[in-house]
């Protein structure tokens, strides 16, 4: 293939990758390739060819980022408690042998691996991450687009026009649209609550809070940015996604609390210490009563959101566990403490990858399963139509399946992540706080949502990880070029 080919097929692979981001359960997905999983994220498809021209070529031929080899001793980790849990004499669950479940557990951290790397490796300078940028942002207006026309039976109910709008979601998604909560191009409600909150929100947040715009349009202090923060939280609120709207409250109030323009507007005269930090705790608390303003109106005619706080209403002895159970977070408590009864009786290596569920009717808490129907109805499946259960958290399957040695290895990759973001925003340049912002606001959304999801597919937390990682590299290799020193050829 000649060189300007090469590079034109690049550019579009990559477009398409972050277009079809939001597409998390593509129906047409050939069973050899996962069709047969509930995660069927579109951009495997591009992803794959990025792979064969990008990835492997860098592989083989320069110095890997840095993150990635903070990340390279969890894969090595992980891979090795899977192989010691053939020893283990486990029995198949539901027709699943272990070897089977193995694979695809072993599949999918390859996916996620291959993606943050992909998209650490692409992205080399700061006008190619606001290329990338721009594609993410128009793949996601998409979504919010398709969003807002769910919205609309939201709002007035109309059979005839839910059914259209049904119909064209099968062409989308593996699993019907629901009649009171937008699903977008997703699976169900809250992934698309968690892809708002986590992938695109942040972004945005610091783009506004750093006066920055990826687009060459502005009007003053006014940009696209702007707007797309405004559409994507009132479509989040309509999703009424628990998870999704917790994100983004923790990440608002840390954001204004916390990140502030640093590229030389302050005024000459400054407030003392004390009255800028009671300012910012102010102006924080304002952006989330606000926003708390909105999910509560929108709230007022969904019955399933209602339920946050009309308990305290309806129930003469309240306490907070029945709360908890009320929401319907039992199975969720049932689900993390069989994952740390599993860990805790495997501290060193865990289970290995994806053999969670083999344990998890022995490590089960011991609790009436008729207050919990989501864990009845999955222990009680049958051959036919069977769905192995996971720890719904992130923390809690990397402890049971990979155990003490898995997070210590998890870990540091964070840590590394987190000393980019933190080298990027104490920079003096505008272009780099953003980065540095933005990948804060990231880390922020993930500490939160690693509570509510476990897959190592989805490509959400490893298409944000690696951008930030090239951010990184990107300014490393200006400050080397702008020294006159060879430019340092290890992205960070």
């Amino acid at each position: 293939m000649r060189p300007g080919i090469l590079e034109t097929t690049k550019s579009l692979l990559w477009a398409l990758f972050l277009l079809t981001l939001p597409v998390s359960s593509f129906p047409f997905f050939p069973g050899q390739i996962g069709g047969d999983f509930i995660v069927r994220p579109l951009s495997l498809y591009p992803l794959a060819g990025l792979v064969v021209l990008v990835t492997l070529p860098a592989i083989l031929r320069k110095p890997l980022p840095r993150t990635f080899h903070t990340l390279a001793p969890f894969l090595l980790a992980a891979s090795i408690s899977s192989v010691a849990s053939l020893l283990n004499g486990i029995n198949p669950t539901f027709a699943v042998s272990v070897a089977e479940r193995l694979t695809r557990g072993l599949i999918t951290l390859g996916i996620g691996a291959a993606t943050y790397l992909t998209t650490a490796l692409i992205p080399a300078t700061f006008e190619d991450l606001k290329h990338s940028l721009r594609w993410l942002y128009a793949g996601f207006s998409v979504a919010l687009l398709w969003g807002t026309a769910q919205a609309v039976y939201v709002v007035h109910f109309s059979p005839e026009y839910f059914q259209r709008i049904d119909k064209l979601q099968s062409y989308i998604s593996t699993r019907r649209l629901f009649e009171n909560r937008v699903s977008g191009l997703t699976y169900e409600p809250n992934w698309f609550g968690a892809q708002l909150s986590f992938v695109l929100i942040p972004w945005l947040i610091a783009s506004v809070l750093n006066d920055f715009t990826v687009f060459p349009w502005r009007w003053k202090r006014v940009t696209i940015e702007w707007f797309l923060l405004a559409w994507s939280l009132v479509i989040l609120t309509f999703t009424f996604s628990r998870a999704g709207l917790a994100i983004v409250l923790v990440v608002l109030f840390f954001s204004v609390f916390i990140l502030r323009i640093r590229n030389g507007h302050q005024s000459n005269r400054r407030p003392t210490r004390s009255l800028t930090w009671l300012r910012r705790l102010v102006e924080a608390s304002a952006a989330i009563v606000l926003v708390t303003g909105l999910i509560f109106l929108a709230g007022q005619n969904n019955a399933f959101f209602k339920r946050l706080w009309d308990y305290w209403e309806t129930h003469k002895s309240a306490n907070l566990d029945s709360y908890f159970q009320y929401l319907g977070f039992g199975a969720r408590f049932t689900f993390g403490s069989a994952a740390f009864n599993v860990f805790d009786a495997h501290r060193i290596l865990g289970v290995g990858v994806g053999n969670y569920a083999f344990y998890f009717e022995e490590a089960m808490p011991v609790t009436p399963l008729v207050d919990v129907p989501e864990v009845l109805r999955l222990v009680t499946q049958n051959v036919e139509r069977y769905r192995l259960m996971t720890p719904k958290n992130f923390y809690l399957r990397i402890l049971a399946e990979t155990g003490v040695i898995g997070l210590a290895t998890f870990l540091p990759f964070l840590l590394a992540l987190l000393g980019s973001a933190l080298y990027l925003y104490l920079s003096s340049k505008p272009q780099e706080i953003f980065w540095g912002a933005a990948g804060l606001c990231l880390l922020v959304a993930f500490s939160v949502s690693a509570l509510s999801f476990d897959s190592f597919a989805i490509p959400n937390m490893w298409v944000v990880f690696g951008l930030l990682s090239a951010a990184t590299w990107a300014a490393e290799h200006d400050r080397a070029r702008q020294l006159n020193k060879p430019e340092g050829n290890q992205p960070v």
